[in-house]
């Protein structure tokens, strides 16, 4: 009933080892999910991280889902990881969650990655700043 419109879903994702963050976020899926269907017919996402390990929100007790605390929402292409980078996207998702190992091997997991093209940093209510790719 929401066939070609935008929906949201959490994905457990990583972008690096804990001493390797390359800033490109990788993704362990699988094509029984719909958000994964969605993306292979159409690859453009957004991804939005919440300011929930920064200072200022745990020093002041907010929420951080309160529009006080930073957002960083990236947008760009979703992508298979191509063979040569298939280990370092292994190492990356394993490292951080390691409970993906156990996961069923029947529902054909593979890794994506996201082509950033753009970024936006929210940091108070409502201003947006956008941040340079290569930052």
């Amino acid at each position: 009933q929401i066939q070609g419109m935008p929906y949201g879903n959490c994905l457990l994702l990583s972008d690096g080892p804990v001493n390797n963050s390359t800033g490109i976020p990788f993704f362990y899926v699988t094509p029984k999910d719909n958000t994964v269907t969605d993306l292979l017919k159409n690859p453009m996402a957004s991804l939005t991280l919440p300011e929930a390990d920064g200072n200022f929100c745990r020093k002041n007790l907010i929420d951080p889902e309160d529009p006080r605390c930073a957002r960083l929402t990236l947008t760009g292409q979703m992508v298979t990881v191509p063979p040569e980078e298939v280990e370092f996207a292994k190492q990356a998702m394993f490292s951080r969650h390691p409970v993906v190992r156990k996961w069923p091997r029947s529902y054909e997991w593979f890794f994506m990655k996201m082509n950033i093209e753009h970024i936006w940093l929210q940091s108070w209510y409502g201003e947006v700043s956008p941040v340079a790719v290569e930052e």
